[in-house]
């Protein structure tokens, strides 16, 4: 059987997901909160950024890594309510030391929330 081309948007969805940190277009924030709401008006519904700050100085304190500590939003989805949707935060960076670890690796956390322009929860999940 011949393999057909995969569609342009699968093609460019891999390669988005495969594309390093540095290869995608990131705000320089000093908490999610602008990347949330970026998330939340973008077409794609997906916003990207770099932690600097007060609060970045101290996590890269805190696990000696000099690495830059990214910020990826994703709509999980939309809600009917105008604004609203459940979003995925993931907070990573690559080089983290943790105590009792043999060597440095990327840790990342994922944080799923419900929320809306107004930066509260959406009234209804539907």
């Amino acid at each position: 059987m011949p393999m057909r081309p995969l569609p342009l948007a699968l093609l460019l969805c891999a390669l988005t997901a495969t594309a390093p940190a540095h290869a995608i277009d990131r705000s320089r924030v000093t908490d999610p909160r602008p990347l949330m709401f970026a998330a939340l008006d973008a077409p794609t519904g997906t916003a990207y950024g770099i932690l600097v700050g007060e609060s970045a100085d101290a996590i890269a304190r805190r696990f000696q890594s000099a690495s830059p500590i990214y910020i990826d939003v994703t709509t999980l989805r939309r809600y009917r309510q105008a604004g609203c949707s459940r979003l995925n935060v993931t907070i990573w960076q690559e080089g983290v030391i943790l105590p009792g670890a043999a060597a440095p690796k990327k840790q990342a956390i994922d944080i799923g929330i419900n929320y809306c322009r107004d930066g509260l929860p959406p009234k209804s999940l539907l």
